[in-house]
């Protein structure tokens, strides 16, 4: 192999492997989903970087859902997310949040697809067991309300 072919591939794996954060809602911990939603994600082959359980405080759910401050339903967001405990996790793997989110499925329960995480378990469009975020400006936001750098593993 070349030197130049070598760069090329060095700079393909570098690219591709990213980090994605993801909430195991508090509907999920409540129904004992955690096993089932962390091997999901373990089988497709993504790293768990960080994990652990909190209970989230409400300046977090309000940081951590501050995209939809003005929206109506804020307020019940972050009633929800702070009514019990949640897990916490960054993932790492190949396209990690693309991967990821097309895990999850729909946020909206009723159109989530048999086969996703919120397919098979969510049930409405609130309690729908998993948040992940959505784009890598996401992730750096998100992640960092809940983890140090010393949480990260490398």
């Amino acid at each position: 192999m070349d030197c130049k072919s070598i760069i090329f591939t060095l700079k393909v794996i570098f690219v591709a492997t990213e980090r994605t954060f993801v909430m195991i809602k508090p509907d999920a911990v409540e129904r004992k989903l955690v096993g089932e939603i962390v091997s999901r994600f373990e089988r497709k082959g993504l790293r768990i970087v960080a994990m652990k359980m909190v209970n989230m405080s409400r300046q977090q759910a309000e940081e951590l859902y501050s995209p939809h401050r003005e929206k109506p339903f804020f307020k019940d967001l972050v009633n929800f997310a702070t009514r019990g405990p949640v897990i916490v996790m960054v993932l790492e793997g190949d396209s990690a949040i693309d991967v990821v989110r097309l895990m999850i499925g729909s946020t909206d329960a009723r159109k989530a697809a048999p086969g996703t995480i919120r397919g098979d378990f969510a049930l409405d469009i609130q309690e729908n067991v998993v948040h992940a975020s959505d784009s890598k400006e996401s992730f750096e936001r998100e992640h960092k309300i809940f983890f140090s750098p010393l949480e990260l593993a490398h």
